[in-house]
């Protein structure tokens, strides 16, 4: 299987925290938070993985070169802020597989990947992996119905309820419509026209999640991910 991670924004809101590396970099318990992500990722099967950068990228590339924990790793580098939505589909123009597995760098989720991947042999639909989360504000909703993705919310709703947790599995040609290095938001411009054009299938991850993007939660993650 395979994935790309996308590494490559500024981190504005964890910078006094971490104000000499991109945020994939942050330590957690003495590693990178990147490292821990990229070892589940091998854990659970994945052979090779393409990192969409941008800020600080060398800092990352040197640091794990082109093989770790058994998976062969690939780089891809924004020359100019391409938002969410332009950097997967920088990562896609290098992928080798029919569809690919795309995580947030900032996030930890400890997916249920083999439950995925049959979904996606079975269906053959883009997936939109949800996290049932006690406050959703921070992030917005995710509406389903019939098991499928019907739409998304703004931020700001409170209470507990289900999100979008930032991962999701396309085919390899999914975002051949954007220009190549192109800016646009993965989110709403693509997302939000995908949902109501075709079956957008939803899958509901009952796996640990954290966001490090956040001092709060990223202080949690020094002992929520401290073990793994």
């Amino acid at each position: 299987m395979e994935a790309i991670i996308l590494a490559g924004g500024f981190g504005t809101r964890l910078r006094e925290m971490v104000p000499d590396l991109p945020k994939p970099m942050a330590p957690i318990a003495g590693r990178p938070f990147l490292e821990i992500l990229l070892q589940s990722l091998s854990h659970k099967g994945f052979t090779r993985v393409i990192l969409s950068l941008g800020f600080m990228a060398t800092k990352i590339s040197d640091y794990f070169g082109d093989r770790f924990a058994g998976m062969d790793l690939a780089y891809v580098v924004e020359d100019t802020p391409l938002g969410t939505g332009g950097a997967v589909r920088l990562g896609l123009s290098i992928c080798e597989e029919s569809h690919v597995f795309t995580f947030n760098g900032d996030t930890f989720l400890d997916l249920e990947v083999g439950e995925i991947e049959r979904l996606w042999q079975n269906n053959g639909h883009p997936i939109i992996v949800g996290r049932q989360v006690s406050d959703t504000a921070r992030y917005g909703r995710l509406l389903t119905q019939d098991n499928y993705v019907a739409g998304f919310t703004e931020k700001g709703v409170g209470g507990p309820g289900l999100i979008n947790a930032g991962c999701y599995v396309f085919d390899r040609r999914q975002l051949d419509c954007f220009r190549l290095n192109e800016m646009f938001s993965l989110e709403s411009e693509f997302l939000s026209n995908l949902v109501v054009q075709t079956e957008v299938d939803v899958f509901v991850t009952e796996g640990l999640f954290i966001d490090i993007g956040i001092p709060s939660d990223y202080t949690l993650a020094q002992t929520l991910l401290a073990d793994l």
